[in-house]
């Protein structure tokens, strides 16, 4: 049996399944991970689809501080061997930081920061004495957005995304190549908004098909890049308009409910 796998987590619906999707297509035999029964489902289509390739759907809560060493142990159990990791597993929201339960805040924090550096810190290990292997994290355009309501989920992408830099220029020389995606919207059903303007907001590149999301993350990934370039300049004039707002005046928003 062929013990190179790539691993995607989040991988039940939305930007994961693309992932997936796609690394099987590039000959992948795959391991993908939710915390959703789902999961066995995309596992069983995945695998009708390519059916000279392995492919294990396995439902795990990857919220808690010991699930990545928990699925590392798990893959080297079965002997697989992870030459592709796709950190995709995440949650959304905008809320006030205090109005967050304990748990939630929690959670939010493991997803997107403990578990995608522990996967990145195990895996990447492996890799780079094996100097091959790929990485790609999911991070987000709010990473740059220290705005109200994204206090924690921007905070946590802001972390993620950094980190991911980092390991880029520490193990390029290994011959591993480490990748940030950073969508802004994109049309995973999250927002729950009529066709037609998840229509007009992909013509006017403020939303991406999932599909469009992880074919130049996956190409950006193997051809090595830093970053994926993906049309978000309607994201990059936001961004950027946000970096430049004092403080000051980003209060008397709040204060006047304008926002």
């Amino acid at each position: 049996m062929n013990t190179h796998f790539a691993l995607v987590t989040g991988a039940s619906s939305g930007m994961g399944v693309e992932f997936a999707k796609q690394l099987a297509k590039r000959g992948y035999n795959l391991l993908i991970v939710s915390n959703e029964e789902a999961i066995h489902d995309r596992a069983m289509e995945i695998g009708q689809a390519y059916p000279n390739l392995t492919v294990i759907g396995l439902v795990q809560d990857l919220g808690q501080q010991t699930s990545a060493r928990e699925l590392y142990e798990y893959t080297r159990a079965h002997e697989m061997e992870i030459e592709v990791l796709v950190n995709n597993a995440g949650v959304y929201h905008d809320k006030d930081i205090c109005d967050d339960s304990e748990g939630f805040t929690s959670l939010i924090m493991n997803l997107h920061m403990y578990t995608p550096a522990m996967l990145c810190y195990l895996y990447g290990k492996e890799m780079r004495e094996r100097r091959k292997g790929y990485i790609l994290n999911v991070c987000s355009v709010t990473s740059k957005m220290a705005a109200q309501r994204l206090g924690t989920y921007g905070g946590t992408k802001a972390f993620l995304c950094h980190f991911t830099r980092a390991l880029h220029i520490e193990l390029r020389k290994y011959g591993v190549h480490v990748t940030d995606v950073s969508p802004g919207a994109v049309d995973t059903g999250l927002y729950n908004i009529k066709p037609w303007l998840t229509n007009l907001g992909k013509c006017l590149g403020i939303i991406v098909s999932p599909q469009t999301l992880a074919r130049r993350g996956l190409r950006a990934m193997f051809w090595g890049l830093p970053k994926a370039t993906v049309p978000f300049v309607f994201w990059t004039i936001l961004t950027t308009i946000i970096l430049f707002i004092p403080t000051c005046v980003l209060r008397l928003i709040r204060r006047f409910g304008w926002f």
